[in-house]
C-alpha cells in the first residue's frame, strides 16, 4: 500500500491534515521505523488509538465505546444536527457536529463533511474514529466512514431530546445543534480582535423561565435587541469563566416569536454542593451559614490599570502602582452539602457594613488600622443564614459566588426542620 494511501487513511481517521500525517510517516520511516509502528506512533500524536488502522471496526454499543478504541461501527438514532465554520491547519472549514443515541447511551460526533443525516434519522455508521474529548469518547466520522439509513428506527431513551429543544437551564458546556426559545434581557455591540482582526460581535444576557445565560453573537443580526423573544436555531454552547454560554454561528438561524417568552424575576434556588458539582452556574440563588469572612475583606485597594486587588501596594502584573480605594466582602457560605465564598462588591459591603466608604476609612484612621473594618463585618455576619444571588464559577481555587444580591433569611428554621424530615421520610 503506497504511503500516501496510508496518509489518507489515518488523517481520515484522525480527523487532521494528510500532508502532516504523511510528512510524520516519513520522518519515522526514514528512521527505519516498521510501518505499523510508525502508524500507531502518529495516532498516539494526534490523540487517537495506537491500535492498527488496517484492522476493521468492530460494531459497538456508545455505552462501550472507550476513547482509546480505535475505528467503531455503530447504529444510532440522530438526537441534534448543528453546523459551523473553524479554522483547521490555517483554514476555514465547515463541521457538522451534535449528539447520537441507541439504547445504551448518546454520544457527541464530529463530521468533516455533510452526510446528509438529519435529527430523528436512524443510520448505521461505519468505520468513525474515536478521540478523547473533554474527559469523554467522541465519534469523528471522516471521509474513510460510512453512513447508511436504517429501514427501523433505533430505540432509545432520548428520543424528548431529538430536534434539540432546550430550556436554558438544561444546557451544558459542550452542547452543540440545540434549539432555544428565549427573550433578551441585555444586549451591547462589542470589538474584539477575531481570528480575521477586528471583529464586531453582539453579547449580552438571555432568558427563559427556567434561568438566564450570557451569549455571544459572532454574525451579529438586527433581530437581538433587547426586550426581543426570539426562537434561535442550531446554537452551541462554550464554558466561558465558568459558566455555559450560548454561542450564535453565521449557521444560526433566528425567528422572532408572536408571544412573548414568559420569564422568571427568581434564579432557581439549589443546594451548595449541587451548584458546585454543576462546574458553574450563571444566576444562581443559595442560602447558607457564614462560617468566616476570609482574608482580603473590608477595605481595599485595586490596581488603576487592571483592578487587581493590591498586595502590600504591589500589583502582581503592573508592579507598584497608585491604588484606588474600594470595599468587598469574601464570605464562605456553609449549607451542609458544600461551601462557596461569596464575593461581594462595594455597595453590598456597604449595605453589611452599615455605612459607606469614607465611614469606613474614617473609622480605620481612628483606630490606625484598616482590620477593624472587616472585624466588624465579621461580627455581623458569621454564624447568621443568608441568601445569596449571583453568577458561580468553579476552577482549581475553588467555587466563588459573585453575588448581585445579599441579604439575612427570614426563614422559620423548626418549618424548614419538620419540611426536610417530611421529604426525607418520603
Amino acid at each position: 500500500m503506497e504511503l500516501d494511501h496510508h496518509a489518507e487513511e489515518l488523517a481520515s481517521a484522525l480527523g487532521v491534515d494528510k500532508e502532516e500525517v504523511k510528512s510524520d510517516l516519513q520522518n519515522l520511516l526514514q528512521y527505519s521505523v516498521p510501518l505499523d509502528e510508525a502508524k500507531q506512533s502518529v495516532r498516539r500524536k494526534h490523540g487517537g488509538s495506537s491500535s492498527s488502522s488496517d484492522a476493521p471496526p468492530s460494531a459497538k454499543r456508545i455505552a462501550d465505546i472507550e476513547p482509546d478504541d480505535g475505528n467503531v461501527s455503530v447504529t444510532v438514532r440522530v438526537l441534534t444536527v448543528g453546523t459551523r465554520s473553524i479554522v483547521y491547519q490555517g483554514e476555514s472549514q465547515t463541521i457538522h457536529e451534535g449528539k447520537l443515541a441507541d439504547g445504551s447511551g448518546t454520544i457527541s460526533y464530529t463530521a468533516w463533511q455533510d452526510f446528509g443525516f438529519e435529527p430523528g434519522d436512524s443510520v448505521t455508521i461505519g468505520n468513525a474514529g474515536v478521540r478523547e474529548w473533554d474527559g469523554k469518547p467522541e465519534l469523528n466520522i471522516g471521509a474513510a466512514s460510512t453512513v447508511a439509513v436504517e429501514s427501523e428506527p433505533v430505540e432509545t431513551a432520548y428520543d424528548d431530546q431529538i430536534g434539540g429543544d432546550a430550556d436554558l437551564i438544561d444546557l451544558q458546556a459542550g452542547d452543540r445543534g440545540r434549539v432555544v426559545e428565549t427573550r433578551v434581557l441585555e444586549v451591547e455591540s462589542r470589538t474584539i480582535d477575531g481570528r480575521d482582526g477586528e471583529t464586531s460581535i453582539l453579547s449580552g444576557v438571555l432568558a427563559d423561565e427556567t434561568g438566564r445565560l450570557p451569549f455571544t453573537d459572532w454574525a451579529p443580526r438586527p433581530d437581538l435587541k433587547e426586550g426581543a423573544s426570539l426562537r434561535l436555531s442550531d446554537v452551541y454552547v462554550r464554558e466561558f469563566r465558568g459558566v455555559p454560554q450560548v454561542n450564535l454561528s453565521e449557521f444560526t438561524t433566528v425567528e422572532v416569536l408572536d408571544d412573548p417568552v414568559e420569564v422568571s424575576d427568581s434564579a432557581p434556588r439549589l443546594k451548595i454542593g449541587e451548584a458546585v458539582a454543576a462546574g458553574g452556574v450563571f444566576d444562581v440563588e443559595l442560602l447558607g451559614n457564614v462560617l468566616e469572612v476570609r482574608d482580603g475583606s473590608g477595605l481595599i485597594e485595586r490596581c488603576s490599570e487592571c483592578s487587581r486587588v493590591l498586595q502590600n501596594g504591589q500589583c502582581r502584573q503592573h508592579g507598584d502602582v497608585d491604588g484606588e480605594d474600594d470595599m468587598r466582602v469574601k464570605a464562605i457560605l456553609d449549607d451542609g452539602t458544600g461551601t462557596v465564598t461569596a464575593i461581594l462588591d462595594r455597595d453590598l459591603t456597604e449595605a453589611v457594613y452599615g455605612g459607606t466608604m469614607e465611614d469606613a476609612m474614617t473609622q480605620a484612621r481612628e483606630a490606625m488600622d484598616k482590620e477593624v473594618v472587616a472585624d466588624d463585618i465579621a461580627d455581623t455576619l458569621v454564624g447568621r443564614e443568608y441568601r445569596v444571588r449571583g453568577n458561580l464559577s468553579v476552577d482549581e481555587y475553588g467555587a466563588n459566588l459573585e453575588a448581585d444580591e445579599f441579604e439575612e433569611t427570614d426563614d422559620d428554621p423548626a418549618e424548614r426542620a419538620a419540611a426536610l424530615l417530611t421529604e426525607v421520610g418520603a
